[in-house]
């Protein structure tokens, strides 16, 4: 290779990486309903293929027909669930606000609601402190209302928006994905197999990790919605099914709907519902994620424990939510590359033999 194709090629590298660099930071905010599109064109695309075929090869309907599909058996029950469930939530805290108040205005039925409260003599002193903290908690509830509300409107139309663009790149994945799939491929300089190897594990893993999440979701809403029908709580079929919901969320989960109920069932005495709540709720299905996501996500993908948890924990904290998803996909991309590493040089990587003996 003479000096002139070497900064011939060296030149055209930087400005494939610099005009890449620029045109991925120009559509950053598109790549996250990119992303989740073709997670939903690699999953709907045994359904696609089977329509294309039984439609005469007009694959443009059948695109039609499975993003149709999307939007009626997904898209519009989860909206439906997230509108119950923010009507629900500013009806709690509405009712919430008042009922603290209440406390504020009238200290003896504050009183009263201490005395069920075991221990209520070693409390008694601390009874003009708790007030105070009561009236603040009173304040917390209005901004966190008010925040909330600006919040969940903004993230609506964002998720609107991510929705749409979503929708609209799923049609040319399903329709043209293996050409856009094959073309990514050339351009990257492995061999075939190790290509195919990426890719085969890419969708073996977002395939696992979806469906931990919703097998996770399903057990932990049955066991809290149990939970509730025991203690005596109104409507644990709905509140089971906003718990499964919620079980996604990291770190708080199902607590976001059991944790006030216990606190206000601790307020009314009744301690047989707490104890429930406490054991089911927050000892039972509060570590089923933790024992569950491994066992589910690592069974199919291959991968230890370990490097599930961590890809899943760390997932979430580079990429919030959808870190449960992209995070075990990475762990398992960083597992299949160190394997085609070791495969492509083994001829000069040393021979490990057994350690010295003690």
């Amino acid at each position: 290779m003479t000096t002139k194709d070497i900064v011939q090629k060296t030149v055209l590298l930087t400005m494939v990486f610099l005009i890449s660099a620029l045109f991925l930071n120009m559509i950053h905010e598109f790549l996250m309903p990119m992303f989740m599109a073709s997670l939903f064109s690699a999953m709907a695309s045994p359904v696609h293929q089977w329509l294309t075929r039984h439609l005469r090869g007009r694959e443009n309907l059948a695109s039609v027909i499975v993003i149709a599909g999307v939007v009626l058996l997904i898209i519009v029950p989860l909206s439906m669930l997230v509108g119950v469930v923010v009507t629900q939530a500013i009806n709690v805290g509405q009712s919430v606000t008042p009922w603290v108040q209440s406390f504020i205005n009238e200290p003896t039925t504050f009183t009263h609601y201490l005395e069920k409260i075991p221990y209520y003599e070693q409390i008694l002193p601390y009874r003009d402190v708790i007030i105070q903290k009561a009236g603040e908690l009173v304040g917390n509830i209005s901004s966190f209302l008010i925040n909330s509300l600006s919040s969940a409107t903004k993230m609506t139309m964002n998720a609107l928006f991510g929705s749409i663009i979503m929708l609209y790149v799923m049609f040319y994945f399903l329709t043209m994905g293996n050409v856009l799939l094959d073309r990514i491929l050339y351009f990257l300089p492995l061999k075939d197999s190790d290509e195919r190897a990426l890719l085969l594990r890419f969708t073996s893993v977002t395939r696992a990790t979806i469906k931990g999440t919703i097998i996770i979701g399903i057990v932990q809403g049955f066991i809290c919605g149990l939970a509730f029908a025991l203690a005596g709580i109104k409507g644990p079929v709905f509140w089971g099914s906003i718990m499964a919901v919620t079980s996604i969320i990291p770190a708080v989960g199902t607590a976001l709907v059991w944790g006030p109920a216990l606190i206000i069932l601790v307020l009314m005495g009744k301690f047989t519902g707490v104890i429930i709540l406490a054991v089911l709720c927050g000892v039972v299905a509060g570590n089923l994620d933790n024992v569950l996501r491994p066992r589910l996500v690592g069974k199919d993908t291959k991968m230890h424990d370990l490097f599930v948890l961590f890809g899943t924990l760390g997932g979430i904290t580079m990429f919030g939510l959808l870190g449960i998803i992209i995070g075990p996909i990475i762990a398992a991309l960083f597992i299949t590359i160190w394997g085609i590493y070791g495969t492509a040089f083994k001829d000069y990587l040393p021979r490990v033999g057994p350690g010295p003996k003690a």
